[in-house]
């Protein structure tokens, strides 16, 4: 198998990874898929496609990732819910030195109580992956979704 096939599927095994830790409520796995001064953006298309600075979610650190889990944990208060992350066209774009530069399509479901699934958020995922200790993480995730609205319950990574 060449090495190019390999690392592309440590890069789907990556955001399996990512959409488990999310899905099945394992939340404090989730910042372990980023390296310690890890990024991560969620941002609307409009505002990315501007070059605007602002973001609805902004983590400069694996360790503000584990403060937004325990925030979820301990402090926030919203309706339980149910959420599936649906990631496809997993791609590499290029590869500087030891970084590789990737993105996929994303589409977020979600099921409250009583209710029908509905799209919660749909867009792509632009990371920066590198290798720690042999395992690919993430170094920089930018979450830039489609619609212009910012969903109001939106306290869960995208």
């Amino acid at each position: 198998m060449s090495e190019r096939l390999l690392l592309r599927l440590e890069l789907e095994e990556l955001n399996a990874a990512y959409a488990a830790a999310l899905d099945e409520d394992a939340l404090e796995q989730w910042p372990e898929l980023f390296v310690a001064d890890a990024t991560y953006r969620i941002v609307p298309r409009d505002d990315f496609e501007r070059g605007l600075p602002l973001a609805v979610m902004h983590c400069e650190s694996r360790a503000m990732l584990e403060d937004r889990v325990a925030a979820l944990r301990r402090a926030s208060v919203y309706a339980p819910r149910a959420l599936r992350h649906l990631i496809s066209g997993v791609r590499m774009q290029r590869i500087d030195g030891a970084v590789i530069h990737a993105a996929a399509s994303y589409a977020v479901l979600q099921t409250l109580p009583e209710e029908l699934t509905t799209v919660f958020s749909a867009g792509r995922y632009l990371d920066e992956v590198v290798r720690e200790d042999g395992v690919l993480k993430f170094r920089s995730r930018i979450v830039v979704f489609d619609s212009v609205l910012v969903p109001g319950s939106l306290v869960y990574p995208l």
